[in-house]
């Protein structure tokens, strides 16, 4: 197992194949057994992770500090605007330089045509693991995160269940399109009957669905496109409405939030929910736009698995870091 993980990147979930994908989950079960046990996971002793932010985090900057610390290693928290990368230092040269300081390099930077290429540019010059902790393209940490919780709570086995990826509004600022496109990835491998609802503007990068319509063929399972909210919540076992951006359709700021306006009626509220099966759970990676991207009623009601979501970054990080990190 240890060769076979050891020293690899995690950039794109499904870069890594679903053998690998069901191990790495594996492990993070074992760790939040663990974890709940009190029981000691020194996995990553004096080992090193450099955390490098291009953008802000809550969840993210947090979880990969605790999992470090729960695997006995430390995490330095690099703000990029403290480093003198806008002074010169490249993504060469942060590969090169972190990666011989320590164990792993960590890395958000969501900025559009810009992230994705950066992230892989160190990953090219490092000679330790690169991850991705969130780009333009993908988010595969929330990814593993929610595939977790999905299983938890609906069953190791997801052919048959109806999971829905909903765009939803939110007045909050033009946010990436990485979670849906993660999130439709990974779940096409596991045979879910996958729907992704959004308006006609707020499609996904191409290639993206493509992968999926193939993985979901190749695997048993189902892939749609609808474009009416209502429509793709009817029996489904699995809702996961949140905003993201018309990057595809448009990168002019102004005309993204025109668009964004005009479909204030994309939120999930209670009369959506009950369109759902009676025990269908809500998701959502956080923050969300309370009031105009999800009612409280829902977000915080019975269905809403939100925080165990967010544990859940938690466990799947340690599981990942602790496998390529923790043995040659």
């Amino acid at each position: 197992m240890k060769s076979k993980f050891f020293g690899k990147d995690f950039i794109n979930c499904n870069d890594w194949s679903k053998d690998e994908l069901e191990t790495a989950l594996e492990v993070a079960f074992d760790l939040k057994k663990k974890f709940a046990l009190n029981q000691q996971t020194p996995y990553l002793m004096h080992q090193t992770l450099f955390l490098l932010f291009f953008f802000s985090s809550t969840r993210t900057r947090t979880s990969f500090e605790a999992a470090m610390d729960h695997l006995g290693g430390n995490a330095h928290d690099l703000p990029s605007d403290k480093l003198q990368i806008s002074h010169g230092d490249t993504a060469k040269e942060i590969g090169k330089i972190l990666g011989s300081y320590g164990h792993g390099i960590a890395i958000r930077h969501c900025d559009w045509k810009e992230g994705n290429q950066y992230i892989n540019e160190v990953a090219k010059h490092s000679s330790m693991p690169v991850f991705n902790m969130q780009c333009d393209i993908y988010h595969p940490f929330q990814a593993m995160a929610d595939l977790m919780t999905i299983i938890e709570k609906k069953g190791k086995s997801l052919k048959g269940k109806k999971i829905v990826m909903s765009w939803a509004y939110a007045k909050s600022y033009t946010k990436p399109i990485s979670v849906p496109q993660s999130f439709i990835l990974l779940l096409s491998l596991f045979g879910a009957d996958l729907v992704l609802a959004h308006p006609k503007e707020f499609e996904l990068m191409p290639s993206i669905i493509k992968e999926t319509k193939q993985n979901s063929k190749f695997y048993g399972g189902s892939f749609e496109i609808t474009h009416n909210m209502e429509e793709a919540f009817k029996k489904a076992d699995v809702v996961y409405p949140k905003s993201w951006g018309p990057l595809v359709f448009t990168e002019d700021l102004k005309r993204s939030q025109k668009i964004i306006g005009k479909y204030k009626n994309w939120i999930c509220d209670q009369q959506k929910m009950n369109l759902t099966k009676k025990d269908a759970i809500y998701m959502h990676c956080l923050p969300a736009d309370r009031g105009v991207e999800v009612a409280d009623e829902v977000i915080d009601g019975p269905q809403s698995v939100v925080y165990d979501q967010a544990e859940n970054r938690l466990h799947v990080q340690k599981a990942i870091l602790a496998l390529t990190m923790g043995g040659r």
